[in-house]
C-alpha cells in the first residue's frame, strides 16, 4: 500500500505559537526531537514554539527550524509510539520550499541536528540577502500559472525583477521580486482577470534571483554536511520530479533557493505514478492544496495526538 501514499511537509507560514506543545507534553519521542534541536542550535527554540511571541517566532531564522522541528515531531510519535516506519507511510515525500528539507531529514538524507543548523544558517542567508523594504512577494489568485508568469514580466522593468515563485495550486500563484516590480506586477494581473493580487506579510523575495547570495551561502554550508541516499524519493521543488542521488539533491537544495517551488506540478507528477493518499505532517498547509490539483485524492493532515493515532489506526 506504502507506493500508493506520499508524505508532505508544510513550508513557512505554517508558524504558530502553541505549535508542538501538546506532542511535547504528550510523547518523550517528541520531546526528544526539540531537545535534540535546541542542543543544535543552542537555543531554546522549542519554548519560542510553545510560548512565543510569535513576532520572534515569525523571524524567517526562527520560523525555518521550528516548523522542521514540529513536521519530525510527528514523524517520530509514528514511528516510536505507533510503530510505523518512515518507508511505511509513503512511496514518495515532498516538502514545500523549506518542508524540503524536513523531508530530506525524514528520508534519512542528513540528520535532525545538521537539518536544523542549515535551516538556521539558510534563514539567516535568506534574511540577509535582500534589505529590507527592497523586495516583496505577493499572491495571485484566480489566474492560471501562464497569465501570472505573464504578469511577472510586465512587472519587470529595467534593473527591477518579478518572477513566479510558488505555483502552488491551480489559481494560486505567488510572485516574488523587487517590490516596485511585484506591485507592477500585481496591477498587470488584475488586468488580466486574476481575482486578487496581494502583497504577503514576508520579509524578503523569496525563490527570486535576488536571493543569490543565500544560494551561495547555502552552498558552502551544504558542502560540509554528508548525504546519505533517501529512504524513499524526494520528489523535488526545483524539477518536480523524483530525485535519489545525494550530490544531486544537494545541488537541487541550492537551486531552490533562487528557484521556483513547482508544488502544483509535483503533486501532479506523484498523482501521476499512482499516488492516491497524501498525509502532512505537522500542519495542515499543503494538503488541502492536494485537492484542488488533484480532486479525487485522500489528504490527511497529522498535527495533533488525537491526528496521529486516528491515522495510525487505518494503517
Amino acid at each position: 500500500m506504502s507506493g500508493t501514499r506520499a508524505v508532505l511537509f508544510p513550508g513557512q507560514g505554517s508558524q504558530a505559537p502553541g505549535m508542538g506543545k501538546q506532542l511535547a507534553e504528550a510523547s518523550p519521542a517528541a520531546r526528544e526531537v526539540f531537545g535534540e534541536v535546541d542542543e543544535a542550535l543552542s537555543q531554546n527554540l522549542s519554548r519560542l514554539m510553545f510560548e512565543g511571541p510569535a513576532d520572534e517566532l515569525t523571524l524567517t531564522a526562527n520560523a525555518q527550524p521550528a516548523i522542521m522541528a514540529n513536521s519530525l515531531a510527528v514523524l517520530r510519535i509514528l514511528e516510536r509510539d505507533c510503530g510505523v516506519g518512515f518507508s511505511q507511510l509513503g512511496g514518495f515525500t515532498a516538502g514545500h520550499s523549506l518542508g524540503e528539507y524536513s523531508a530530506l531529514c525524514a528520508a534519512g538524507v542528513a540528520g535532525l541536528s545538521d537539518t536544523a543548523r542549515l535551516l538556521r544558517v539558510r534563514g539567516d542567508a535568506m534574511q540577509a540577502a535582500v534589505p529590507v523594504g527592497v523586495g516583496a512577494m505577493a499572491a495571485l489568485l484566480g489566474l492560471d500559472f501562464a497569465d501570472a508568469e505573464a504578469a511577472a514580466r510586465a512587472g519587470s522593468e529595467g534593473d527591477e525583477v518579478c518572477v513566479a515563485a510558488n505555483d502552488n495550486a491551480p489559481g494560486q500563484v505567488v510572485i516574488s521580486g523587487h517590490k516596485a516590480a511585484v506591485e507592477r506586477a500585481i496591477e498587470a494581473a488584475k488586468e488580466l482577470g486574476a481575482k486578487r493580487g496581494m502583497l504577503l506579510p514576508v520579509s524578503a523575495p523569496f525563490h527570486s534571483p535576488l536571493m543569490a547570495p543565500a544560494a551561495e551561502r547555502m552552498e558552502a554550508a551544504l558542502g560540509e554536511i554528508a548525504f546519505d541516499t533517501p529512504t524513499v524519493p524526494i520528489v523535488t521543488n526545483v524539477t518536480a520530479a523524483s530525485e535519489t542521488h545525494p550530490q544531486r539533491l544537494k545541488a537541487l537544495l541550492v537551486d531552490q533557493v533562487t528557484g521556483m517551488v513547482r508544488w502544483r506540478e509535483s503533486i501532479l507528477a506523484m498523482a501521476d505514478d499512482g499516488t492516491e493518499t497524501y498525509v502532512e505532517l505537522g500542519a495542515k498547509v499543503v494538503a488541502p492544496m492536494v485537492k484542488r490539483i488533484a480532486p479525487g485524492r485522500d489528504t490527511h493532515s497529522l498535527v495533533s495526538m488525537d491526528d496521529i493515532e486516528a491515522f495510525a489506526k487505518t494503517l
